[in-house]
């Protein structure tokens, strides 16, 4: 009677440890995120402050090694680190080509600091509040795309 239990109660967690399951698979040339091990604090990867990113890249897969591993093209700061990673490690990445922005067109400050300028208004809206009126613009900026004007 124990060991009937036992099956079924094995049973009923694998069966929730496999619906958060997921069977991930990358082709040659796919971009991916790569997971930061933050365990002893031996690699800090371009941490500021006390919040450190959990994933980084893009990277492209170069060679898929056996069926779970796969090769990634790091660039020269991560040269110490050796490019072959688990499949547990990786998360899908979707690369958006058009949101690229030229290094010619951006205009950097002597602080290093992003200048941004406007280029249109597209919509304007007037929200009304308890006992006053706030006005809206929509603003169009120069490299941004869609759902990133504010």
């Amino acid at each position: 009677m124990v060991r009937e239990r036992l099956v079924t109660v094995q049973s009923r967690q694998k069966s929730y440890a496999d619906k958060r399951r997921s069977h991930l698979e990358f082709k040659v040339g796919d971009y991916v995120l790569l997971k930061v091990s933050p365990w002893k604090g031996v690699i800090r990867f371009r941490k500021r402050g006390k919040l450190g990113p959990r994933y980084i890249g893009p990277y492209k897969v170069i060679a898929r090694i056996g069926k779970v591993a796969y090769r990634l093209e790091l660039p020269d700061e991560l040269r110490l680190i050796h490019n072959t990673f688990h499949v547990s490690q990786l998360q899908k990445c979707i690369v958006d080509e058009t949101a690229v922005v030229p290094l010619e067109d951006i205009q950097i400050d002597e602080r290093l600091n992003y200048i941004e300028k406007p280029v249109a208004v597209t919509d304007r809206r007037t929200k009304t509040l308890r006992n006053k009126k706030v006005g809206l613009v929509k603003v169009q900026w120069q490299h941004r795309k869609g759902s990133e004007w504010t």
